[in-house]
């Protein structure tokens, strides 16, 4: 591990930020649109959505790492990154769906249906929108770009 390491563990960080930014919005104005709750299943509890969300953005969190410390090609970290947030999705909705009701099957059936065609199915999309620009960066670094400077950072001898 070197500083490209570092440097792409940093950019992970900041994706995954991103990414969290990304579904908050994303939830907020689709409810609001919609006049719909993100976790419509009263048994679900009020911590189904977040501990969902937080298993998809830990997987990509994760992902994101590995994948751009080892120079994982752009599309390929894309559509790794939509599977793991979908999968890391269904088993955080999963286990915290069984815990308020305990049953698994049920639990089971709503994380899949919710990451799939409801509010969670913004969370891959937006995560593999996420793995691209984080690509991008650290490309662009390994290729010698460097960060934007403040105006008062920059060299007068321009």
């Amino acid at each position: 591990m070197g500083s490209n390491s570092s440097s792409a563990w940093a950019v992970a960080g900041f994706a995954t930020a991103l990414l969290v930014a990304i579904v908050v919005a994303a939830f907020g104005f689709l409810s609001l649109l919609a006049d719909l709750e993100p976790v419509g299943d009263p048994a679900a509890g009020i911590l189904v959505g977040p501990a969902t969300v937080a298993g998809s953005v830990g997987a990509f969190l994760l992902l994101a790492g590995t994948g751009l410390t080892r120079g994982l090609r752009t599309w390929s970290l894309a559509g790794l990154a939509l599977l793991a947030t979908w999968a890391g999705g269904i088993l955080a909705g999963t286990i915290a769906y069984a815990a308020s009701t305990g049953t698994v099957l049920a639990a089971f059936l709503f994380a899949l249906a919710f990451m799939t065609v409801g509010f969670g199915a913004i969370i891959p999309v937006a995560a593999a929108l996420v793995a691209v620009l984080a690509s991008a960066t650290v490309r662009a670094q390994r290729g010698g770009v460097e960060r934007p400077r403040w105006p008062w950072e920059r060299d007068d001898d321009l």
